[in-house]
């Protein structure tokens, strides 16, 4: 895969403006952006159209949980706006992640990826919603979850990787969050790792935020992590 597919950077801003300035300072390097909850409320959906317009692919963050017939109509609306990947969250169940990947078919490039565990979730966060096996065991039975309801992939932590790459197949996509260079800050997750070890793990993806988005010089450290992935 060309590494400059596998990277994606995370616009987790807070306007349009801010989302612009690192899209134009990365320039041809970087082809793939995701957008959340944030960018899309404070920018609304025609930034997602204009990053398609520039020949960007889009990974719409929306970690849909809701009744089948809404997250079936968010799906349809993701596809209309050129999104290529668009995510529902995996403890909604077979119903919900089913409805999405239906609704998908009508968008030949639109892929359904089901989020297992919240990278920030530990253990014991686990527990408190009366999950009592570890954040790995609970990856891994949602994964094969959403493996069975059709989805093309799932959203999971560079540690959850490894015991995931065996039971979806080698065709299945995995985006990992929580990619920061060696030395650079994770932000909130509680279970990180760098590129290279998320890619060597077997991840299809993964999403660096801060360790580009926050630096001096954004190019310069798309491609140190381009760097870091290239055997």
């Amino acid at each position: 895969m060309d590494p400059n597919k596998q990277i994606i950077v995370a616009l987790d801003c807070d306007s349009r403006p801010v989302a612009e300035d690192i899209v134009a300072r990365l320039g041809e390097e970087c082809r793939f952006y995701k957008v959340g909850l944030e960018l899309l409320t404070a920018a609304g959906p025609d930034l997602i159209k204009d990053l398609v317009a520039q020949g960007k692919e889009v990974f719409l963050d929306l970690k849909l949980f809701e009744i089948p017939n809404s997250v079936a109509g968010a799906v349809r609306a993701a596809g209309a706006l050129g999104a290529s990947m668009v995510t529902v969250h995996s403890m909604g169940g077979t119903a919900i992640m089913a409805a999405a990947v239906d609704a998908a078919r009508a968008f030949p490039e639109l892929r359904v990826l089901a989020l297992t565990v919240v990278t920030s979730m530990t253990d014991a966060d686990l527990a408190d919603i009366g999950v009592t096996d570890s954040a790995e065991e609970q990856v891994v039975r949602l994964a094969r979850l959403a493996r069975k309801a059709g989805c093309h992939g799932v959203i999971a932590s560079p540690q959850d990787v490894a015991a995931l790459r065996g039971p979806l197949g080698s065709d299945a996509l995995l985006v990992t969050p929580g990619v920061a260079l060696p030395g650079d800050s994770s932000a909130e997750h509680a279970r990180p790792d760098t590129p290279r070890a998320a890619v060597a793990a077997g991840a299809s993806h993964i999403v660096v935020g801060r360790t580009v988005t926050r630096a001096a010089d954004p190019a310069a450290a798309f491609h140190l992590v381009r760097t870091s992935i290239v055997p």
